[in-house]
């Protein structure tokens, strides 16, 4: 399907339909976006920036989960 694309999170590869945002794919993930830090090619996307940021077929994300404990 031309639709489809694949984009790496975490080492692992993951497809997904259509072009997605940041925000999208932290979303489609079940992620609380206020609890990560993503890196997309090896940079830092700031959360403000997310909505802007367009996904790339092919793109690496690295996506870090900040977890309380106590």
């Amino acid at each position: 399907m031309a639709d489809e694309y694949y984009i790496t999170i975490n080492g692992e590869r993951h497809d997904f339909e259509g072009s997605r945002t940041l925000q999208e794919v932290v979303l489609g993930l079940n992620l609380e976006p206020e609890r990560v830090a993503v890196e997309l090619n090896r940079a830092i996307v700031k959360r403000p920036l997310w909505d802007s940021t367009l996904v790339e077929v092919g793109a690496q994300l690295e996506i870090v989960q900040f977890v309380g404990g106590g």
